[in-house]
């Protein structure tokens, strides 16, 4: 094949399925595969992905840890939107492929391989992320999606094509998966299988991050989160760094069995699909951040981005974090953010987060204005009649003529 790729970088997990991949690259193209594994805090070791990559005869093998990066870069930005997708969605899956693609094409320009490829399916939104990341940085990159073209269509398939190559496959491979996981330090996300079916209530076992809320101490949890122009940069007083900081509020939510979420949501490719997400620190980080916008961010610039979040959220979603209308949207939130910085006292109980408390030096909250006690002169109410007869004004033209002509 004229078009064929010579040099490939693969988005490898050392599973069963990439392994899969790398061999079909191999065999169907006889091209050079390069692997890139990374460590965006799901919680595995990821040494084995290097030693499999190895066996298989892959001579450039990239793992790389890029927590921080992940919630600096990207998290981070994403929650000073307070972005939430379908009104419930904290976008953990969506907003690690940006990061994954920029990686697989700036290793593609390191090691000048002309293709990048993933495991993605043709049913879901992954693929549509990863390609538009990639093309978005390199219009001129080849993207191999074997799910889209293989002839590898179901589990025997794999295992045989697994087998005939020397794939190792773990015992607990060889049957179906009760579900699919991807997980990474901001979610996990659990699909298929046992979860197809919307009406049936997801078992037990699914949930990774967290304990059953019912079986969550029975005495709440106060802890305070310190904000810097809309990122959280301590606990308790303890300052730390972006991916510390998400690590300790994932397990500080985990062990309240807080941020469990069931959705059915609209696929950007037009279906719809049942998820089961835990994401513990970041239902903790919205709480907060919205605590400390309520005080320091102005009425009219919240309502702004109130807004423009869900179509920001969209666009994480359908794939577009490197769009200029994201970016757009990204430099009005960051301007948003300039005070939002202070201290907020969230309560942790039995599957709840609560803001229970706020302060900040750049507070526009004014005891002075609001007291229901002497204000001083602070605040003339007789102001407030005019106030209404001028906003009335449009009103009352309006009742005039429809009581004139019978509206």
């Amino acid at each position: 094949m004229s078009d064929a790729p010579k040099k490939v970088v693969l988005a490898y997990s050392g599973g069963l399925d990439t392994s899969i991949i790398l061999k079909w690259l191999q065999v169907e193209y006889g091209c050079e595969v390069v692997t890139f594994t990374a460590d965006l805090g799901q919680g595995e070791e990821l040494e084995p992905a290097r030693q499999k990559a190895e066996m298989l005869g892959v001579r450039e093998v990239f793992v790389e840890d890029l927590r921080e990066e992940f919630v600096r870069d990207y998290v981070f930005p994403m929650f000073r939107a307070n972005a939430v997708y379908e009104g419930l969605y904290l976008l953990g899956t969506s907003i690690a492929r940006p990061l994954i693609s920029k990686r697989l094409v700036e290793i593609a320009e390191e090691t000048g391989a002309d293709a990048i490829s993933h495991g993605a399916t043709g049913k879901g939104n992954d693929q549509v992320r990863f390609e538009l990341a990639a093309y978005a940085l390199n219009p001129q990159i080849k993207v191999v999606a074997p799910w889209r073209t293989w002839s590898l269509t179901s589990r025997t398939r794999l295992i045989e094509f697994a087998e005939q190559h020397q794939i190792p496959i773990a015992k607990d491979k060889r049957g179906e998966a009760p579900f699919s996981v991807d997980a990474n330090l901001l979610h996990t996300s659990s699909e298929g299988k046992v979860l197809e079916d919307p009406a049936e209530m997801a078992p037990d076992y699914v949930y990774q991050r967290t304990v059953d809320p019912e079986d969550a101490p029975d005495e709440a949890q106060h802890v305070e989160i310190g904000f810097e122009r809309g990122d959280a940069v301590s606990i308790d007083g303890e300052r730390l760094s972006p991916a510390a900081l998400l690590t300790r509020l994932n397990e500080l939510g985990g062990r309240h069995g807080i941020g469990r979420l069931d959705l059915v949501e609209g696929r950007y490719v037009g279906m719809k699909s049942r998820g089961i997400y835990e994401t513990p620190g970041g239902t903790i980080l919205l709480e907060a951040h919205r605590g400390i916008e309520q005080i320091t961010l102005d009425r009219g610039a919240m309502h702004l981005k109130d807004e423009l979040m869900p179509r920001y959220a969209e666009l994480i979603y359908n794939g577009y974090w490197f769009s200029p209308e994201r970016e757009m949207l990204q430099a009005a939130i960051d301007r948003s953010q300039e005070h939002v910085t202070g201290t907020v006292r969230v309560r942790l109980y039995k599957g709840s987060v609560r803001t229970v408390g706020r302060w900040s030096d750049h507070t526009l909250y004014s005891m002075e204005h609001v007291t229901f006690e002497d204000d001083a002169g602070a605040y003339d109410q007789s102001d407030a009649q005019g106030f209404i007869q001028l906003n009335a004004l449009r009103l009352k033209l309006i009742a005039q003529r429809n009581r004139r002509v019978g509206g």
